[in-house]
Parts: C-alpha cells; sequence; structure tokens
C-alpha cells in the first residue's frame, strides 16, 4: 500500500502505529453530525476496515451540522455520501456500508468480537440501547456519544464512564436503562457537562424512535465525532505498546 498520504501520521505514531491502524476494524453506528465527523477522522488516521451503519437520507435540516449534507446531496442516502467521500480519501479503505436501522435482532447480529472498537453515534433511545448491550455482552470495546444538542461549549465536552456522566438528558435516561439490565459500569461516553437550553428543545411528530430534539450548532456534534475517534484510535494505538511493553 502507497502510504504516502499518511507520512505526517508516521511522523507522529511511527511505522508500528501505523500497521496497528491498517489492521484495524471499526464500526461506526449512525452517520448523523456526530457519526460522519468520526467516520471522517477515524479513515483520515489510517485505520483500515470501517463498517458504517445509516439508514437516514440527507434532509436540508442537515445542513448546519453534519458531513454528508449538502444542498446538492438532499434525498441521498447518508451511507452512501459517506461511501464515497471516505474512499475518496483512502482508496483502499476495506468499507462495509449497511444502510438499515438497528433493531435489536440486527445490533445483535453485527456487533461480533471481530471489531476492534464500536463507536455509537446513534441519536435515538431504543437503537442506541441495542448497539450498548450488543458491544456490551459480547465484551467488544465501545465508546457511546451522549447528547450534543442545546450546548454550544466545546470546552465541557468530557470522556468518562456513562455511569459518571451529568447534566445530559440523554445519558440520564441511558444510565437508567442500562441500571435495569444490570449494567453499571464499563461503557466509556462522550458527553457534555453544559446545561442545556430547555427552550431549544422541540418535540417531534409521527417519529416513534425520537420524541424530541434539541437545537445544535455546526460544531458542536463534529467535536463529539472528534472525541469519539480520538478516544478508539488511541485505544488501539496504546494496546499495542502495552503489548510490545513500551
Amino acid at each position: 500500500m502507497n502510504n504516502h498520504w499518511l507520512e505526517r501520521t508516521e511522523l507522529l505514531i511511527k511505522q508500528q502505529g501505523i500497521t496497528t491502524l491498517q489492521n484495524a476494524h471499526i464500526l461506526i453506528a449512525g452517520l448523523g453530525g456526530v457519526g460522519s465527523y468520526a467516520a471522517e477522522f477515524v479513515t483520515r488516521a489510517g485505520v483500515g476496515a470501517l463498517t458504517i451503519v445509516d439508514a437516514d437520507t440527507v434532509s436540508l435540516s442537515n445542513i448546519n451540522r453534519q458531513l454528508p449534507a449538502l444542498h446538492s446531496t438532499i434525498g441521498q442516502a447518508k451511507t452512501e455520501v459517506m461511501r464515497a467521500r471516505l474512499l475518496d480519501i483512502n482508496p483502499e479503505l476495506k468499507l462495509t456500508v449497511i444502510h438499515e436501522f438497528l433493531t435489536p435482532e440486527r445490533a445483535w447480529e453485527i456487533v461480533t468480537p471481530d471489531f476492534d472498537y464500536v463507536i455509537d453515534c446513534i441519536d435515538s433511545i431504543t437503537p442506541k440501547l441495542n448497539l450498548i448491550l450488543a458491544a456490551k455482552r459480547k465484551h467488544v470495546k465501545l465508546v457511546s456519544c451522549m447528547g450534543a444538542g442545546g450546548a454550544t461549549d466545546v470546552s465541557q465536552i468530557k470522556v468518562t464512564d456513562l455511569m459518571k456522566t451529568y447534566n445530559c438528558p440523554l445519558a440520564k435516561f441511558i444510565r437508567k436503562r442500562l441500571k435495569n439490565e444490570r449494567i453499571h459500569s464499563g461503557i466509556k461516553a462522550v458527553f457534555s457537562s453544559e446545561i442545556v437550553s430547555k427552550d431549544s428543545m422541540q418535540r417531534t411528530e409521527g417519529l416513534d424512535y425520537k420524541k424530541s430534539f434539541y437545537g445544535t450548532i455546526s460544531f458542536m456534534p463534529a467535536a463529539f465525532g472528534l472525541y469519539a475517534a480520538a478516544t478508539a484510535v488511541n485505544y488501539l494505538l496504546a494496546k499495542q505498546q502495552n503489548k510490545e511493553g513500551l
């Protein structure tokens, strides 16, 4: 493989780091404002295999924050827009595209120990829980992104155990549901400690999987995606270093 495009990365993580990432397979579920940027960062880092999952198409309301969303891509599947973009970054990327909504059964089928890391960027509760539970019960490393809506202060974004999150309405609900499943720790989460503005929330109509959403600004979901990608990539690099006793 011609790694010339990764020469700046190699200066930082050395050839062993490049090899580690090229041999890694990451699953990213959800390609909205968070997941699309996570996929971009993971690909530009040199991860060799990626599986992306999303059932949605680009809409006008996505343009303020989502990487695949342009006026020219409205109506197109987010998975297909991202497929073209990611392969344009790295034509040798081993990319698997799954264009579907994650039911409990499909989450269980898709998440396997073949993945080195799972990045959860789903913004609706039921499929998010399905993915987290599948990864937890199959012992696959995962970072789950909580709510980026309603916030504007990137300095308050943190990565911690999901059970230690606070001030995030989505995280609070997920914590409760996981405790009902007797899960009390061991799940990394990206969250904001900023107290969100409730007057930016709007109820949805006709969507069974999402009851409400918060207003968003361009950079917050992207920052969540950055933290999620960094968590996954740095874990893989640290794991390799530990193996080598460095």
